[in-house]
C-alpha cells in the first residue's frame, strides 16, 4: 500500500511515518515500478506498534527497544516488564511533579487580589528564587 494508506491504516501522518524512516525507527519501504512507497501489512503493523507506545508515552529509543525485545519471540518477558515499570515510574513521578505545580499555581493565583500590574502577585510569585526541593 502507498504510504497515504499505511498513515491511514496506522494513525501515523505521513510526515511522521517519513521521520521514523529518516531516524532508522522503520525499514526503508520498497518502492513501485512509479517511485512510490509501497508498504507491507507486517510494516503498517509496526507503524500501529510505534503509534501505541508513543501514546502510551514511550520516548521513541524505549520503542526501539522494544520492537528489539518484540522481534525475538524465544526472549524472556523480562526485560519488557523492566522497561515498562521504569516507564511507569517516570510517569507517575511526573504526575506528582503536575500536581505539585498545579497546587503552587492554585496557591498563587488565589492570593491575587487583581489591581495593578505593579503589585501584581502572581508576577511577584514568579520574581522569587525557586523553593529548595524537599
Amino acid at each position: 500500500m502507498k504510504i497515504s494508506e499505511a498513515a491511514s491504516a496506522s494513525g501515523c501522518h505521513l510526515e511522521t511515518i517519513r521521520y521514523y524512516e529518516r531516524i532508522g525507527l522503520m525499514p526503508r519501504p520498497g518502492r513501485t515500478g512509479s517511485g512510490y512507497r509501497a508498504y507491507a501489512p507486517e510494516e503498517v503493523e509496526r507503524l500501529r506498534f510505534i503509534a501505541r507506545g508513543r501514546d502510551l508515552g514511550f520516548t521513541l529509543e524505549e520503542i526501539r527497544s522494544l520492537l528489539r525485545l518484540a522481534q525475538d519471540p524465544a526472549l524472556s518477558c523480562a526485560e519488557v516488564d523492566q522497561l515498562a515499570r521504569q516507564h511507569l515510574n517516570d510517569i507517575q513521578a511526573r504526575i506528582a511533579d503536575l500536581q505539585r505545580m498545579a497546587v503552587e499555581l492554585e496557591r498563587t493565583i488565589g492570593r491575587c487580589r487583581g489591581g495593578e500590574r505593579g503589585a501584581c502577585t502572581i508576577l511577584e510569585t514568579l520574581r522569587q528564587p525557586v523553593a529548595a526541593a524537599s
